[in-house]
C-alpha cells in the first residue's frame, strides 16, 4: 500500500499546479496557499490538504468569473 505524500516542497508544487516555483513562493509568501517554513533552513513546505483546498478555491473563483461573464447585462435585460 503507497502512502500519500502529506507535505510538499514548493518545487513538488510547482510541479502539480504547472507553474515556477516563483510563483509558489509567492502564493506562500501572499498568503493565497498556506504553507510552514521547517527545518533550520526553514525550508517552505505545503501540506497535501492546502493545495487541495486552493485548487478547490481557484475553481470556485473560475466558476463565479463564468457566471458573471455570462450574466446578461443591464441594457439587455430592459431592452
Amino acid at each position: 500500500m503507497a502512502v500519500e505524500q502529506r507535505f510538499y516542497t514548493l518545487a513538488d508544487v510547482a510541479e502539480v499546479l504547472n507553474v515556477t516555483v516563483r510563483q509558489v513562493y509567492a502564493l506562500v509568501r501572499s498568503g493565497e496557499l498556506r504553507g510552514i517554513q521547517v527545518g533550520g533552513r526553514h525550508q517552505w513546505r505545503v501540506e497535501h490538504d492546502e493545495l487541495e483546498a486552493y485548487i478547490q478555491r481557484q475553481y470556485a473563483k473560475a466558476e463565479d468569473a463564468l457566471a458573471d461573464s455570462e450574466a446578461p447585462a443591464d441594457d439587455d435585460v430592459n431592452a
